[in-house]
This record gives C-alpha cells, structure tokens and sequence, in this order.
C-alpha cells in the first residue's frame, strides 16, 4: 500500500494545528497555573523549539542541501552531523515544541491533542514518504542512519 504525501508545508500544517488548538481551549479553557507563569514556559518551550528547526535548517544549508520538504528527491547530500546526530527530523521536533509551548499557554488539556495529532500526521504524510525517498537516495547508507538515529527524539 503506498502512502499518501503531504502537500502542504509542514510549518502551514503546524498553523493550521495551532488554530485548532485554540479554538478547542476557547471551549475548555482550564486555568491550572498563573497565566504569567504560563507565558513564560510556553514562551521557553517554543523557543527551545525554534532553536531546533533552526539548527536543523543551518546543517542543511551548510551542507547545501534542500530544506524543501515537498521535495526530499532533490537532497543532494545525507546530513548526520549536528542536530542530526540526535534526531532525524528537527524541524519537525521543532514545530512539536512550538506547539507544546501553545499547549502550556493556552491551558486547555484537550489542546494537547494538538501536538499529538500533529506528529501522527507528520509521521505518516510527510516522514515516511521523505524516507522512502533518501533510501531511494541514499540506499545502505541511510538505512544505517536510521538504525542509530530516532525519527523524532
């Protein structure tokens, strides 16, 4: 069975999930910690989160490789240094931690579907066709990257 591919840029998709968290906290609004301790660890959790996807970024743009993620065919190099030697995705593991951090502001337990429900769709429209694709690339090689190497953390 092949898998369908993502179209749509992951940072659009964390948008569109982010908007959908907050419409679900507008509905179940829990207020279990002072809203200024809040801003603050969500503002440091996606901030933490930022410096992932960036770092993830940077490697790619030393290595001078796409950082499409529409179009994983067009890597011109395996990137396993740097935030790579920890995690196979860190734009993605970026992404999840901004979100996070929208999920401690806006105090809704049910926004922590949020960043799981982000994950699961990630995972299965956009990283595995993105590994289909660097095996095609990259062959044992690759192969041998992902066995040391965890998709998310």
């Amino acid at each position: 069975m092949r898998t369908l591919e993502l179209k749509i840029p992951p940072p659009v998709v964390a948008l569109l999930t982010a908007g959908a968290m907050w419409c679900v906290s507008l509905a179940a609004h829990m207020t279990f910690m002072p809203e200024r301790f809040r801003m603050f660890a969500g503002i440091a959790i996606a901030l933490a989160g930022i410096a992932t996807a960036i770092s993830g970024v940077i490697a790619f743009r030393r290595a001078k490789t796409t950082v499409n993620p529409l179009r994983p065919e067009t890597s011109s190099s395996l990137v396993t240094s740097g935030i790579y030697r920890f995690t196979r995705n860190p734009m993605y593991v970026g992404l999840t931690l901004v979100l996070v951090g929208w999920t401690v502001y806006l105090a809704s337990v049910w926004a922590l579907l949020g960043p799981l429900v982000f994950v699961l769709y990630m995972t299965r429209f956009q990283i595995v066709p993105e590994e289909r694709a660097l095996i095609g690339l990259f062959g044992a090689t690759y192969s041998e990257y992902q066995a040391k190497v965890r998709r998310w953390i």
